[in-house]
């Protein structure tokens, strides 16, 4: 089982639509795949028009409920959701001991899934530091702007800090272009620095803009469901065998 966190200290940059349609395309192609939303915005929840009435992620760290308890199963994924409550419980554990490793914990027990992706929050908080412990691999997906790249470097800091004090299997299995627009000098210039100065792989696989992929939550879908024939779908799909091999 391969645990990966998408993470990006930056909003925006397609971490929710990355685990939503990537996670699909793995599903589409007979991956077990369970999707967790760490962010107490909740956006992946939303996204698939999930209300959590039986509870949501915070019960499921405070070991309140079972994993199997908490699932909601959509075009074939696993979701466990999240809810604003998720941020009342990170404030609750800031003085605790052993803080960081409280979804590790949790997870030890999870079997039968190809992959679990963790959806986490656009900061560098507790919980952002507790996926990145519970993990073995990163997935960084990239908005094609200035702002991206800077913010880059500082996130690959905090990970090779992660690795060293907490989780040294910890490893980056790579950048994903979202947003791309070939037309746009900048989305060259952007894709031209992180090949030449990062040294982690950067998907071949680019996430064209596409509208389709911004109306699909909209209506409860993944793009793959939603825009089956649009280029979104499409560039999840390749991107999902790419990431396979």
């Amino acid at each position: 089982m391969k645990t990966i966190a998408l993470i990006n200290q930056k909003g925006g940059t397609g971490k929710t639509t990355t685990a939503i349609n990537l996670g699909g395309a793995l599903a589409a192609k007979g991956k077990k795949v369970l999707l967790i939303d760490f962010d107490p915005q909740a956006n992946l929840t939303y996204s698939f028009g999930i209300k959590p009435e039986k509870g949501s992620i915070t019960e499921f760290l405070q070991g309140k409920q079972a994993l199997q308890t908490l699932l909601t199963n959509k075009e074939g994924l696993d979701i466990l959701p999240s809810s604003p409550a998720l941020a009342d419980f990170e404030v609750s554990i800031v003085n605790k001991i052993g803080r960081e490793n409280l979804l590790k914990d949790r997870l030890n027990g999870v079997k039968g899934y190809d992959y679990v992706f963790v959806d986490c929050p656009p900061s560098l908080s507790i919980l952002t530091v507790n996926a990145l412990n519970a993990t073995s691999e990163i997935l960084i997906p990239l908005q094609m702007e200035i702002l991206s790249l800077q913010g880059l470097s500082q996130l690959l800091g905090t990970i090779q800090e992660v690795k060293q004090v907490l989780n040294k299997k910890l490893k980056v299995r790579g950048i994903v272009a979202s947003m791309y627009d070939s037309r746009r000098k900048l989305t060259k210039e952007v894709m031209e620095e992180i090949e030449k100065n990062i040294k982690e792989k950067v998907f071949k696989t680019v996430i064209r803009e596409c509208v389709k992929i911004a109306e699909a939550p909209s209506f409860a879908k993944s793009v793959l469901t939603y825009a089956p024939s649009s280029n979104g779908a499409r560039d999840y799909m390749d991107l999902a065998k790419e990431f396979l091999k």
